[in-house]
């Protein structure tokens, strides 16, 4: 249970928070005293994730939503306005990842359109529909949720472009939200175990000495980056990426054991 309770009376909608680094989100904010929107294309899925919380006593409630389609992202968020009288925090997190062809030129253009329309423009969507509400509280904020994809190659060519497409979004953002009240950040989150690498122990493990902090990530690591940002401890913060990553990008551990290796052979 968070210390805090820095989202009391908070209205917050969080994209793809039936699992993974969303559902954390959800909860983090939720024991800070928000109001969740749990929002997913897995209707079902949301509910359980807001039933969940609910059994907790903490303030939940369940939307499908398919970010890739505007009238159901207004939908939520009007859903959001109408249930807690007032939206706040807005967090990005919904996705779309396929994975690459053995070769690109095999790759189709439906698979690359589907990946920028959910992980990009549906960002854009969803921030374009908050954005007045957000404005009209004093306090709004919004946290979308990127990849160190967007930073090195990892491979998932449209993953990657539309994550690195996030931060430019988030930037041109800020400064247009910044006058009406509402700030704009991105978390850039390392491997984290959800359930895209569910069964996949093995590679889990097989990318953990890449860590200088030695372990992949848990989604709570990424919930209290964005529970940061969106909170009033990061009140004169705008328009900047927070990589939550164990140190993936800033050191390169495989450089680093193979001059090593050499040095002591």
């Amino acid at each position: 249970m968070a210390d805090t309770r820095r989202f009391e009376g908070h209205g917050v909608l969080i994209t793809g928070a039936a699992r993974g680094i969303g559902a954390a989100t959800a909860r983090r904010l939720a024991e800070e005293g928000a109001r969740v929107l749990v929002t997913d294309r897995d209707g079902p899925e949301a509910e359980r994730t807001a039933a969940e919380l609910r059994e907790c006593g903490l303030a939940a409630e369940a939307l499908g939503c398919d970010v890739a389609d505007r009238a159901s992202v207004e939908a939520a968020v009007a859903h959001a306005v109408a249930a807690f009288g007032s939206l706040d925090v807005l967090v990005n997190s919904a996705a779309s990842c396929t994975p690459d062809t053995d070769l690109v030129e095999d790759g189709t253009d439906e698979a690359w359109d589907r990946d920028l329309d959910v992980t990009l423009t549906g960002t854009y969507r969803c921030c374009r529909a908050a954005l007045p509400h957000l404005a009209a509280t004093g306090r709004g904020a919004i946290v979308n949720v990127g990849s160190v994809n967007a930073l090195q190659d990892f491979g998932n060519h449209a993953y990657s472009a539309a994550k690195a497409g996030l931060g430019s979004l988030t930037r041109t953002l800020a400064g247009h939200a910044a006058p009406r009240g509402v700030r704009v950040n991105l978390v850039t989150p390392g491997t984290v175990r959800t359930s895209a690498w569910e069964g996949r122990d093995a590679d889990l493990d097989a990318v953990r000495p890449l860590y200088p902090l030695g372990r992949v990530g848990e989604p709570e690591d990424i919930a209290a980056a964005i529970a940061f940002l969106a909170s009033r401890d990061a009140a004169w913060i705008t328009g900047t990426t927070l990589t939550v990553d164990g140190g993936l990008t800033a050191v390169n551990t495989g450089f680093l054991a193979a001059v090593r290796h050499q040095s002591e052979a």
